[in-house]
């Protein structure tokens, strides 16, 4: 039960400072950033080759919804009750719970787990000497509060609903990975974040949550297989084609629920007013852009302008009919089918809306009790590491649910929070459940887990990334991502009353500024090798496969929740002696200006362990580094390669 670091580490810390010196990892970049540091005077200012930009202290502009202090009584007593939930269910199979975490452990953990990347320096100086009684639901209420946490939960749900900037050439979808963003970032209650999504209508710059059916588009029968899965933890898809092998659902009961969205359409069509004039003089700027061009060509700037706002999410009364090969007796091919819900029936106030309504009345419903207990599970794994349910968007007879009692309790605390989901956060990390030690636990062992503690788990993908900014940059933010605001002045055209002119004007302005390939040659202002040095919440997506974070596990955001977390040869590379890594020792990065900010050897090893491992170093580390700084000329290089392999270590890429 639980990993102890110090052991684990001692041996691997050594074997990295062997490696180190027989390979000669460090580079004469990261040695001649400590070692110019030190010259004597009058010394030559190193040479900075980080962008201006990260270099700057520059606070976050983002105005993130606050929780409340005042209601920390109320959430303490709802820890108490997954606690109680908790550890029943332990008593009931002979088990005890974990000891408490250290302050040390408990604070790497609730960083990376809340902010996304481990404590700077200054952080976990500031909490560790704090004796404060509240010093843990301090520093919990203030990651919540913070623009990292939108930047950590944005990272979640771009993995569960494959947010991409364009899923196909002429699909804008920045508006709506913004919108996702801002709706984490005001803690938009949940079940109207979805209703909102799932009942969205116009243009992506218009009203950016159509950027959710958009990801669909032209599928709508996938829309709603995913769908049901994202928000409701029931896969249906095997009964797109025939009744499902290992579930209740049949193939008449997917099509039933697909009819209830099938008068959704995503482009303009002929059976819009105005279409057939709109499309006429769409003919005729064509015409004459490829008359104006050199080779008679159709320049791309204005197939992209001019096809974006023909992605147009409505709903039309529309009739679904079953497929052609059918083969059930319940029904025959090609006939109608009448849109129903696969359990209960749709809340009484929406049954005269539209069925693209009904529908989403119905996901989102508190009376749907797989709508809160499938987003209670989600976030439960996130924080504890296992979900009470495995898989956790598979809920059928087959997963076993590890604590009945306490996934009723978690679904109904969602509920009676009003889908608040950074409250029900808070109340998870309130939970001595979560501060406790961890455990190792599989998922893939087959036994139910009954939470003690979280589980060791590696990192993210993100999270090593966002970890390795903090230690190399001053400033992890030198950008966000574009907003609808930000994009539509050059997208947003009334064909109707435009001028080739002014489309032409439009077409050249998005070609400077938003067309994929110009937006991302434009953040190479504040790049380190060809790395972009900002959150990864904020960088392109999806990023090339030979990317440090692709390398990591990101998921190529294809299909649902794609991320990867198993260890490979390329990850080792990249951490041994890759530009991310180079990065920490140049000149001007954040660890190397704090630690020779430091005169005393004893505190530099101190501060370079707070920095890289979050907790201060042990008799036997002090041993091992003081070794190595001996067998070094110049002490600088020897903390480079202290740096260096303390970032190797098992105990840097794992949570506990």
């Amino acid at each position: 039960m639980g990993v102890d670091p110090h052991v684990s580490n001692r041996i691997c810390r050594h074997r990295v400072f062997m490696a180190l010196m027989l390979v000669g990892v460090l580079s004469l970049t990261a040695t001649d950033a400590f070692a110019q540091r030190k010259k004597p005077s009058p010394p030559k200012p190193p040479k900075i080759k980080l962008p201006a930009s990260v270099l700057e202290k520059t606070p976050v502009q983002m105005d993130v919804a606050k929780v409340e202090a005042r209601s920390r009584a109320e959430i303490h007593s709802a820890s108490r009750a997954i606690d109680r939930a908790v550890e029943a269910k332990l008593a009931s199979e002979g088990l005890s719970p974990n000891a408490m975490a250290s302050d040390e452990v408990f604070m790497r953990r609730v960083y990376l787990d809340v902010a996304g990347r481990i404590p700077s320096l200054a952080e976990a100086t500031e909490f560790l000497q704090s004796t404060h009684p509240d010093r843990r639901e301090d520093l919990i209420d203030q990651l919540l509060n913070s623009p990292d946490y939108v930047s950590n939960m944005y990272n979640l749900w771009a993995d569960v609903l494959r947010l991409v900037e364009r899923p196909s050439p002429d699909n804008i979808s920045d508006p709506y990975l913004a919108y996702v963003k801002e709706s984490i970032c005001s803690n938009k209650p949940y079940d109207k974040w979805v209703y909102e999504m799932l009942t969205a209508t116009g243009k992506a710059w218009e009203n950016p949550a159509v950027g959710f059916q958009l990801r669909d588009d032209l599928m709508p029968l996938a829309y709603v297989d995913n769908t049901v899965r994202v928000f409701l933890g029931t896969q249906i898809g095997c009964a797109q084609c025939h009744d499902h092998p290992f579930d209740q659902w049949t193939q008449y009961q997917f099509y039933q629920l697909a009819a209830m969205t099938a008068g959704t359409r995503t482009r303009i069509g002929g059976d819009m007013p105005g279409y057939q004039e709109e499309r006429k003089k769409r003919r005729e700027f064509q015409d004459e852009a490829k008359r104006r061009d050199e080779k008679g060509r159709f320049p791309s700037q204005y197939r992209r302008v001019m096809n974006a706002s023909l992605y147009d999410v409505r709903e039309v009364k529309a009739v679904l009919k079953l497929p052609h090969d059918y083969a059930y007796s319940d029904a025959k091919p090609l006939s109608p089918v009448k849109p129903a819900v696969l359990w209960d029936d749709v809340p009484a106030e929406a049954k005269s809306d539209s069925p693209r309504e009904q529908f989403a009345a119905w996901v989102t419903s508190p009376e749907n009790p797989k709508f809160s207990r499938m987003i209670a599970n989600r976030l439960w794994k996130r924080f504890i590491g296992v979900g009470v349910i495995e898989p956790i968007d598979d809920f059928n007879e087959d997963n076993p649910c590890a604590n009945e009692e306490l996934l009723d309790l978690l679904s109904e605390q969602m509920v009676r929070g009003g889908f608040d989901l950074k409250q029900f956060i808070r109340a998870i990390l309130y939970s001595n459940t979560y501060q406790r030690e961890a455990s190792d636990y599989e998922v893939t062992s087959g036994e139910l887990y009954y939470a003690p503690g979280p589980v060791v788990r590696r990192m993210t993908a993100e999270q090593v990334w966002d970890s390795i900014l903090t230690m190399a940059v001053h400033n992890p933010w030198p950008f966000q991502r574009p907003t609808a605001e930000d994009i539509a002045p050059y997208v947003s055209i009334d064909f109707r009353h435009a001028s080739f002119d002014q489309v032409t004007a439009l077409a050249d302005q998005f070609k400077k500024t938003y067309d994929i390939g110009t937006y991302r040659r434009s953040l190479n202002q504040h790049a380190y090798q060809g790395n972009v040095l900002c959150r990864a919440s904020e960088l392109p997506s999806p990023l090339p496969a030979d990317h440090f974070l692709r390398q990591f596990g990101q998921g190529n955001r294809e299909s649902i929740q794609t991320a990867e977390q198993e260890p490979t040869v390329p990850q080792t590379l990249a951490m041994f002696n890759g530009p991310i890594t180079h990065v920490m020792l140049e000149p001007g990065s954040a660890i190397v200006d704090n630690v020779l900010a430091i005169d005393k050897t004893k505190d530099r090893i101190d501060a370079i362990f707070l920095s890289v491992l979050g907790r201060m170093p042990t008799q036997k580390d002090r041993l091992i580094t003081a070794k190595e700084l001996s067998q070094m000329k110049n002490d600088n290089v020897g903390y480079g390669n202290i740096i260096w392999a303390l970032l190797n270590t098992r105990e840097f890429l794992f949570v506990q």
